[in-house]
């Protein structure tokens, strides 16, 4: 049996508030006597006079954490999700020092070492070697340490044809090569990384991906905020639902993001109607139209099919002359394609009274994202019935083979069989 992992970090209660309409959260003044009355047990001294409030925001305050209490152990890779304002990046920085907490407590054993903008820690007018030394001191490494990494640290973020040049003169993507270069080689028993990955390319993501889980596998802990749910799915062991400066729910990551997902989307997954208000006339009715997935959960995801279903009412059509008709838009409302009933199967006649017509677009075929439907029945070549509806829902992709973590470009993307044949 396996010894139990010990835990490296400890967030109880964890609060912080700021002022709104001031500068920076507070004067560095303003902290530290904010701190000395902490541990003298006296009142905050820039607090107001009366209850906590119970909102984020009450009066000219504004409470980015309101009790946030998790603990983390060696070796896990933590993704903290939420959507703007949530705590994300108030999180980190309290867990960065670069912030004091208003009340809690944050214990946390070893060495940290934090990610958490675009350049952070560099000095715009020294070169890119300079920089690694600068960086390095400051995250407290000693030069003898530097040394032994550099090489290292160099063929990692790819930039050695630009070490002596001004870091000011570096694009963001080079900055964040370098910068995680450092982050990454300094063995820290904690890495604190706050959504730099979407700024590379996608070799350089490939290789931040089996950076971070190489540093986990050596015992490590990383802490990795991120909007890009594919990112977290594929990095992280456990997660954290951060809303309104609490933890709305923790547990594995899979479980996690789809709870997110589930409650931050706008899908609209079905329409229905009575026969009385139905859009339709004499002749033919649609009941209702619907998608489907085919998990439990209800999640749709692009490794299985998605399913369209029409309840329509014939009252007196004996012909094969109805066509049902859609046409499926991406978020960006750009056509991904139209798909016609009578184009697609062989024509029947209508059966009278209650029937449902299914469609079925199949797995690996939609990119993840968000799509939408719009529906019309035709009969005599000419729009017959329109309900004047949209259905819509989110794709979602699971876990991915590759290390390329943002976004496919394109509406579809088609699972194609690929050979190679050797030259005769």
């Amino acid at each position: 049996m396996g010894m139990e992992k010990r835990e490296v970090i400890r967030v109880e209660g964890l609060k912080k508030r700021y002022q709104l309409g001031v500068i920076g959260s507070s004067l560095i003044t303003d902290e530290v006597s904010a701190l000395w009355a902490k541990i003298r047990s006296k009142p905050d001294p820039r607090s107001l006079i009366g209850s906590e409030p119970d909102s984020q925001k009450q009066g000219n305050e504004f409470w980015s954490l309101r009790g946030v209490d998790f603990s983390v152990k060696e070796g896990e890779i933590l993704g903290i999700i939420g959507r703007n304002g949530a705590g994300k990046s108030t999180l980190l920085k309290l867990l960065s020092r670069i912030s004091l907490p208003t009340t809690g407590k944050i214990s946390m054993r070893g060495k940290v070492s934090s990610l958490l903008e675009v350049g952070t820690g560099f000095h715009p007018e020294l070169t890119g070697m300079e920089n690694i030394y600068l960086n390095g001191s400051i995250l407290g490494m000693r030069k003898a340490e530097i040394d032994e990494k550099l090489q290292q640290i160099i063929d990692f973020s790819g930039i050695q044809h630009h070490l002596d040049t001004p870091i000011k003169r570096y694009s963001s993507g080079m900055k964040v090569r370098l910068g995680f270069a450092v982050a990454a080689h300094l063995e820290p028993e904690i890495l604190i990384v706050d959504e730099v990955l979407a700024v590379g390319d996608a070799e350089f993501q490939r290789k931040c991906l089996g950076s971070m889980k190489e540093v986990a596998a050596r015992g490590r802990t990383i802490l990795f905020v991120s909007h890009s749910m594919n990112a977290i799915q594929n990095l992280c062991t456990r997660c954290i639902w951060l809303d309104e400066g609490k933890v709305r729910m923790d547990g594995p990551t899979d479980q996690v993001v789809l709870a997110y997902l589930n409650e931050n989307s706008t899908q609209v997954l079905e329409y229905s109607w009575d026969k009385t208000e139905a859009p339709g006339n004499d002749e033919m009715k649609l009941l209702g139209c619907r998608i489907r997935s085919s998990r439990e959960d209800g999640s749709f995801m692009i490794s299985d099919p998605v399913v369209l279903e029409y309840d329509i009412l014939n009252y007196s059509i004996k012909d094969d002359d109805v066509n049902i008709r859609f046409g499926l838009r991406t978020g960006n409302d750009v056509v991904a394609f139209v798909a016609d009933m009578l184009e697609s199967s062989v024509t029947v006649k209508w059966p009278l009274g209650r029937s449902t017509v299914k469609c079925e677009i199949p797995a690996h075929f939609l990119n993840s994202g968000s799509y939408s439907i719009e529906t019309s029945i035709t009969r005599k070549a000419k729009h017959w019935i329109n309900p004047g509806v949209m259905l819509s829902f989110e794709m979602q992709e699971g876990t991915r083979t590759s290390g390329w973590l943002n976004q496919w470009g394109g509406a579809i993307r088609p699972r194609l069989h690929w050979g190679n044949q050797q030259g005769q």
